[in-house]
């Protein structure tokens, strides 16, 4: 397999996960590649995803390591599997963030999304003319190519609400998010109409937090949280001065999960929520 220039979030997620089985075993990346019959340094490229590895030796390097989560590994096999199929996202690769792009194939492949946001309203609940408010104010200002590209870009990402096997997405909205007047009053109310739809499908659930809410305040702020096909596999998604990080260490997970179960006991339900959107809908 040829070595790639740069690995997606994906691969490289792959190739930790090999290494974090190879650390746990106590094993050599020198005695792996002795196994593999190649050299370190490739063995190097495989843990960092610029090297794929074949299902045949996935399942060699897992039985050399001692792994008993057969789990764990049949979803290994399958990420390494995929590897070589473009999903829709790699029409934009060069033209928008690899960063935007790691986000849409991470929801692609989830089987459980949850998200936090407080001052924005989720990425894939976006309008168009709400998501091209929020690119427009970039620093420093994007070019009018980029910016379409980009708005785009999120547009099609709301495509994994509607598939035939979408994923179950669970949003806690802060009322901060709601009362953003981003592009002013008719495309926020749009905005707030738009939520109210996408709450009524069967597999999303949107709550409010409102401002009276107790027992949160400094403990809440963005993330998404993206379910593997087993938890190992689980990834955080967070947005910084520094741009996009994705978390994926055992503690980190175990934290976020604690983070999401403690807002959403300070939410209101999905019927209340629905209530204060109209009201504050109306009040735009």
């Amino acid at each position: 397999m040829p070595l790639r220039s740069t690995a997606t979030a994906r691969q490289e997620r792959l190739g930790a996960e090999l290494r974090k089985m190879r650390e746990a075993a106590g094993i050599t990346a020198r005695d792996t590649a002795r196994l593999l019959g190649t050299d370190p340094a490739k063995v190097s490229h495989i843990e960092a995803g610029r090297l794929g590895v074949s299902e045949e030796r996935l399942r060699r390097l897992a039985a050399f390591y001692e792994c008993g989560d057969t789990a764990l590994i049949d979803a290994l096999v399958i990420m390494a599997n995929s590897q070589g199929r473009k999903g829709w996202w790699e029409t934009y690769r060069g033209v928008v963030p690899a960063g935007l792009l790691d986000i849409a194939e991470l929801e692609h492949h989830a089987t459980r999304l949850r998200t936090i946001q407080i001052t924005h309203i989720p990425g894939v609940f976006q309008t168009e003319d709400y998501t091209r408010t929020v690119f427009g104010y970039a620093i420093p200002q994007l070019p009018d190519n980029e910016l379409e590209a980009r708005v785009a870009q999120r547009m099609e990402r709301s495509g994994v609400l509607y598939r035939e096997t979408a994923p179950p997405y669970e949003a806690l909205i802060h009322e901060a998010a709601l009362r953003m007047r981003f592009g002013g009053g008719k495309v926020a109310r749009a905005q707030l109409e738009h939520i109210q739809e996408l709450s009524h499908l069967p597999h999303i659930s949107v709550r409010v937090i409102p401002f009276a809410a107790d027992g949160h305040i400094g403990s809440g702020h963005a993330m998404l949280y993206a379910s593997g096909p087993v938890r190992p596999l689980d990834t955080v998604q967070i947005d910084s001065a520094h741009g996009i990080s994705f978390l994926h260490a055992a503690p980190h997970l175990a934290n976020y999960r604690v983070l999401y179960n403690t807002l959403a006991e300070v939410a209101l339900d999905q019927s209340r929520s629905r209530d204060f959107i109209r009201d504050i809908s109306q009040d735009l």
